[in-house]
């Protein structure tokens, strides 16, 4: 029996498993095709960009092709022509082709990562707009449940109107009561409608044929340690700090090589039996240059400021992070409240409405006041349920920022 147990155990276990892997997908292909695809055009971009600049410190090898004709020499058109290769390649910049070549690695990662938060905050805007559906649904049976009791409330302030027991005054509030709450249950309509047009902006899939996520609040050491904000400014930061260095070494010595290759046919004024001309050779040599530019200076403080500005945007999103993270566990702290309070109304409501429906059918209460307590009963159960949501709503605002949250 004790192995059964552990059989079933380890299926559960892997059910879940198999059941979380897949709704992982699901919300990652929550996206249409044009939104996905999209994305995934940016992330090519931004890899061939970066390809781009880590091969930018290599010179183009030119290829030049060119025919000269001249008449300089009494009335014979000299024509000739030349096919040349050229290089002239830097091999050392003071550091500034290595740095080079991490700005650009630092430049791929940092776009990779604000590409990726702007998907996931997409995703999550797209699951926000599946929370707001289902919350305006119980809104919208919530306010139905008062309606009703509206209706109840009008026919019993009537009758006492009618038996001069009641100011019309209070008649006359309880009918505005209900043209209220109708226009409310109007309003809701209009925005489950606003919802769906909006969702179907972002996605292409049946909003009542998607799960709801069930989401719980990570840690603060997850949240700091994942958030994409941060990962994308501290990138930032090293490609600015990367950025300073190849400024830096703008202004320094630089060592290239030149080499040329010429196949070109000689002048044949020159052309002599005796002659050392080659109509095939090399160029080659090298230089060290050093530029003496009256800018030097401001282009390398500037670059240097750029780098102490990241620095600070680096330590101001760790403090927004914190109180980010705060003010969403505090909200939930609050919701949890309203849960706690509309569950101890449950209870309350609950135990009126057995006491006035054995009262309705002893005939000391009507069994109109038996329904009011059954709506409101009905209400307070949905205002958990909205609170409910209302709280996945929050953590959303964390998951979408966390890079492996989902």
């Amino acid at each position: 029996m004790k192995g059964s147990n552990a059989l079933k155990t380890l299926f559960a276990l892997c059910s879940i498993t198999v059941a979380s892997v897949l709704y992982a997908g699901e919300l990652g292909s929550i996206l249409s095709n044009n939104k996905a695809l999209s994305f995934d055009y940016q992330l090519q971009s931004n890899e061939l960009e970066s390809d781009k600049l880590t091969n930018s410190w290599m010179s183009p090898v030119r290829l030049q092709y060119g025919r000269n004709y001249s008449t300089q020499f009494g009335d014979q058109t000299i024509d000739t022509g030349s096919y040349s290769v050229i290089v002239d390649q830097p091999i050392f910049r003071s550091g500034g082709i290595y740095y080079g070549i991490k700005y650009a690695q630092a430049f791929r990662d940092a776009n990779e990562a604000d590409i990726q938060l702007q998907k996931r905050t997409m995703i999550g805007d797209a699951v926000s707009i599946l929370f707001s559906l289902k919350k305006t649904k119980l809104e919208q049976e919530k306010m139905r449940f008062q309606i009703k009791n509206d209706a109840i409330d009008i026919m019993q302030k009537r009758e006492s109107y009618e038996a001069g027991l009641l100011d019309s005054s209070f008649l006359d509030q309880a009918m505005l009561k209900k043209s209220q709450d109708e226009t409310t249950l109007l309003q809701l309509e209009l925005n489950m409608m606003e919802f769906k047009q909006k969702f179907s902006l972002l996605s292409d899939k049946n909003p009542n044929n998607l799960r709801l996520p069930s989401l719980k609040l990570m840690s603060k050491t997850k949240y700091r340690e994942e958030n994409l904000e941060l990962k994308r400014d501290r990138l930032r930061a090293q490609q600015s700090d990367y950025n300073e260095k190849v400024t830096w070494a703008k202004y320094l010595p630089t060592v290239s090589l030149q080499g040329q290759y010429t196949d070109g046919d000689i002048n044949p004024l020159f052309a002599r039996p005796d002659s050392f001309l080659q109509e095939k050779y090399y160029n080659y040599g090298f230089s060290v240059s050093m530029p003496l530019d009256i800018n030097a200076f401001s282009d390398i403080e500037l670059a240097k400021v750029e780098k102490l500005k990241a620095a600070v945007e680096v330590l101001d999103k760790k403090e927004q992070i914190k109180e980010e993270y705060n003010w969403i566990e505090n909200s939930l702290s609050i919701l949890d409240k309203k849960i706690a309070l509309a569950r101890k109304d449950e209870r309350v409501y609950a135990s009126l409405y057995t006491l006035t429906k054995n009262l309705a059918h002893a005939g000391e209460k009507t069994s109109f006041d038996a329904d009011v307590m059954r709506n409101s009963l009905q209400i307070r159960k949905l205002d958990q349920q909205i609170f409910a949501i209302d709280k996945q709503i929050q953590l959303l605002k964390l998951y979408v920022r966390a890079e492996n949250a989902l």
